[in-house]
């Protein structure tokens, strides 16, 4: 086992991945950003490093600065949590040259899970279901037309290298098509450096489903469940359940069946994500895999009771995974609703110091946080300030409690979704399951 890890990310996530060290015996180094000099996960660690001003390409996304931090620390190891260069196969490949060890997948998985094309033409050659679109990279709009023309309007055009959204455009007929593409390309070519997209049937009204996934160095792959993220906005996720009220025994076993041999088309190792879109007639179809761990976790660990930050730690030390396939049982219900530091009418970001910070507690709620009633929410990163996670025995017991700790929830000083969140936990279609991801389009009108 390690002696030291340094982890490569700040915030909650930074703060998570300190407290599973801790129970493992493992000494930590935080790493941070001027603008997060006073942030609680610079106070626990057991060491830290500054590694340059706030923004992002000065400090956590500073290859050469992480690497140094972890050299005169004498880490064994770097955890990168989600965000930043949790999905970076060049970092990953970093720390392998400088004798450190990545908490996570090979970089070549990275590499081929992070290009949306290849990963997706590498699940059809392992026979895991995927949208009926194109093979590869599209040549140009004209190739887009012939596809479309086969599968049928409306299509989705997307960003190879994407995420979070960008270069990501739906063409409704053969008229918006070209434009629709131009604009595709465009934006992932500013975002990403890379302009390349595929094309997807366009599925209206699916559920987002994705299955929790774990491999080791010694051929064990696992599923832990499914989470149900359909409450989006603009793809960015705001509310995570397990399990999903959509899915029953069978169909349940079909997609972690198939999430498992998507694992295994890449011989996955440690801990990673098969997301699946499943339309209104029951299909389902991989959409893409995350390489690292999810925001969402919590509601996994609790209706598993597997820690998934310790099973990374352990898999990257060599070890086996501490469970079979048998021993995972789901028992009860959790939701998790993110907490931004966001407007709640224009989610416009909203940073600033906070003046008041009352977290919920009591019977089944679990709070994920950096913040405190003297921090100062920085405007250079991720607007995500806390996890709420509820659990209970039913679905309907958690949401009680998660409308209990929305209730109760008291962030003064800055402006926060927290009365969204109340509002969408209170909705009869949530209460009733009845989700997909244009729940929020439809609420937000509603609302209005």
């Amino acid at each position: 086992m390690f002696r030291k890890i340094l982890i490569a990310n700040r915030g909650e996530i930074a703060l998570r991945i300190i407290w599973a060290c801790r129970e493992l015996g493992i000494k930590t180094v935080a790493i941070y950003s001027t603008a997060d000099a006073d942030s609680l996960h610079v106070r626990f660690a057991d060491e830290e490093v500054c590694i340059g001003p706030p923004r992002n390409q000065d400090s956590y996304l500073n290859v050469s600065a992480v690497i140094s931090a972890a050299e005169i620390t004498d880490a064994e190891a770097v955890h990168p949590g989600y965000g930043f260069l949790a999905e970076s196969a060049h970092f990953a490949e970093v720390c392998r040259e400088c004798g450190l060890t990545f908490i996570g997948p090979e970089p070549d998985v990275i590499r081929k899970m992070g290009d949306k094309a290849v990963a997706r033409s590498t699940m059809m050659e392992a026979g895991v279901p995927t949208i009926p679109g194109s093979e590869g990279i599209l040549d140009g709009p004209e190739h887009a037309a012939e596809i479309a023309e086969k599968i049928g309007y409306p299509v989705l055009i997307k960003a190879s290298a994407g995420g979070g959204g960008r270069g990501m455009r739906i063409a409704n007929d053969a008229d918006e098509l070209e434009r629709m593409y131009n604009a595709a390309t465009a934006e992932a070519g500013a975002a990403f450096g890379n302009a390349e997209v595929y094309l997807e049937k366009y599925l209206k009204n699916p559920r987002h489903i994705e299955f929790q996934v774990l491999g080791d160095t010694h051929g064990n792959i696992v599923h832990l469940f499914e989470r149900e993220c359909s409450i989006q906005r603009r793809h960015q996720k705001l509310v995570e359940e397990s399990p999903s009220v959509a899915l029953d025994d069978d169909l349940r076993a079909r997609m972690a069946e198939a999430a498992i041999k998507a694992a295994r088309a890449v011989d996955y190792v440690n801990a990673g994500t098969i997301e699946f879109l499943l339309d209104e007639d029951k299909n389902f179809y991989f959409i893409e895999m995350n390489t690292r761990i999810q925001v969402e976790h919590p509601v996994t660990e609790l209706v598993t009771g597997i820690d998934i930050i310790k099973e990374m730690v352990r898999v990257a030390a060599g070890e086996p995974i501490s469970v079979t396939q048998d021993e995972i049982v789901s028992r009860g219900h959790a939701i998790e609703c993110r907490v931004n530091a966001e407007h709640p009418e224009t989610f416009v970001p909203s940073p600033g110091k906070i003046t008041t910070f009352h977290s919920p507690g009591g019977p089944g709620i679990r709070i994920d946080t950096h913040c405190h009633g003297d921090a100062t929410i920085p405007p250079f990163y991720d607007s995500m300030i806390a996890k709420v996670i509820a659990y209970g025995g039913t679905r309907g017991e958690a949401i009680l409690r998660m409308r209990r700790a929305m209730e109760s929830f008291v962030i003064e000083g800055i402006h926060t979704n927290v009365a969204l969140q109340r509002k969408i936990v209170s909705d009869e279609d949530f209460v009733r399951g009845r989700m997909s991801t244009a729940f929020m389009e439809r609420f937000l009108e509603k609302k209005g």
